[in-house]
């Protein structure tokens, strides 16, 4: 629960820097990667939790590495919807 606080309070205030020179699509874009690393932190500490109640270390290894898993998924997800905005609003390299 901790990380999650965190996490949603540094989101918000790297927003509010960052906002300065954002398109709206780029606003939007890093409203929904925000809300995907949410949404996959709360999934990550509910494994994590489960982890530190398994009765044996292979469950928990297991448990924990599904953890990461997640986050490293949303967070590659999140990074691509921010490229996503990121891309359309630049002019591509000449060729």
């Amino acid at each position: 629960m901790r990380k999650l606080i965190i996490a949603s309070v540094s989101a918000i205030a790297l927003m509010g820097v960052a906002a300065c020179n954002e398109t709206a699509a780029e606003k939007e874009a890093d409203a929904r990667a925000d809300a995907i690393e949410a949404e996959a932190e709360v999934e990550s500490t509910q494994l994590e939790n489960a982890a530190d109640q398994a009765t044996t270390d292979a469950e928990r290894d297991a448990l924990n590495d599904r953890a990461d898993a997640i986050e490293e998924s949303a967070e590659q997800r999140a990074d691509a919807v921010e490229d996503a905005a990121d891309g359309a609003n630049t002019v591509p390299p000449a060729q």
